[in-house]
């Protein structure tokens, strides 16, 4: 299948208005819940762009990564995309009415991949393009064409997974990571694979460990560095937790820094990320520092 772009991302919470309040005064989005979500729903809604939401926060049991939501480019290539999930043997439901009203899209079909993280691939997504209006001032989160960011799953069942996005979800490969979390050779490398599938040097990730909130973190772009000191300022301001500190990736070329959420995994929010406008002319490689400098997540840890 050919995806065009991370659409949106689902995310679980015992109490969806903490996502209300970190999405406005920490991350800088636009809470449209009151215009979106249907009577009698807890649900969350954020908007980043002229999208109707990039963010769905859905009442849940639990604090937790939901899914993620790919578009597809039209409805030739989405019925492309159905066909090869069947051809692939994989299970999927097709959304129903209440479903496609809710995301606001056209069709749109759930499945899984081998470690059972969730997505959903749709096209034709319903937008009245009202402009993004940012609570704390941010002129522009970086999407269009390279969608809303990033995202890191677990995989521990790697060996199955990889074939899973190479050859049925149809990601490329950018580059790659081993790692170990101690100094000890005897502890076994965890593969990290970086996946592309527009410009955006990755949209998605997949790490060979589990993670407890299915989710290793996901990532929004800013338009300079200076909105990721801003967002660093009210990080601290309320009291969110950082988990990685400010410094620029060498894969990616992200100025970041890392936080907590109020569903367990983290966000990166970052600045200057590379692009590649023609993939057929890049050289995918193994790097064995995660940062030219900084991204220290020992803090973390305190």
């Amino acid at each position: 299948m050919k995806i065009h772009s991370l659409g949106y991302i689902g995310v679980n919470c015992t109490d969806p208005a903490r996502w209300s309040d970190y999405g406005t005064k920490v991350l800088g989005m636009e809470d449209v819940s009151a215009q979106l979500r249907a009577p009698g729903d807890s649900s969350v809604f954020l908007k980043m762009d002229d999208r109707p939401f990039r963010i769905i926060v859905s009442q849940s049991g639990q604090d937790n990564f939901g899914f993620s939501g790919w578009e597809i480019a039209g409805p030739v290539a989405f019925a492309e995309a159905v066909q090869t999930l069947e051809k692939h043997g994989v299970n999927f439901e097709r959304a129903g009415a209440d479903v496609l009203a809710a995301r606001r899209v056209q069709e749109l079909v759930s499945f899984a991949d081998p470690d059972g993280n969730r997505h959903e691939i749709y096209w034709g997504p319903v937008s009245d393009f009202r402009q993004f209006a940012s609570p704390v001032g941010i002129k522009q989160f970086i999407t269009g064409d390279q969608g809303f960011g990033h995202v890191v799953l677990p995989t521990p069942a790697f060996d199955k997974c990889l074939p899973f996005y190479r050859d049925v979800m149809g990601f490329g490969l950018s580059d790659l990571m081993k790692v170990r979390f101690t100094p000890d050779p005897a502890e076994p490398e965890k593969r990290l694979y970086f996946m592309h599938c527009n410009e955006r040097h990755h949209s998605l990730a997949i790490f060979e460990c589990p993670m407890p909130s299915g989710c290793v973190h996901v990532m929004v772009e800013v338009d300079r560095v200076d909105e990721v000191g801003r967002a660093m300022d009210r990080m601290r301001a309320n009291n969110v937790k950082l988990m990685g500190t400010l410094g620029r990736h060498a894969n990616d070329h992200m100025v970041s820094f890392y936080m907590a959420t109020p569903s367990g995994f983290f966000i990166e929010y970052g600045a200057e990320g590379r692009t590649v406008a023609d993939w057929s002319r890049y050289s995918p490689f193994q790097s064995t520092v995660n940062s030219f400098w900084g991204h220290d997540f020992s803090v973390g840890h305190q």
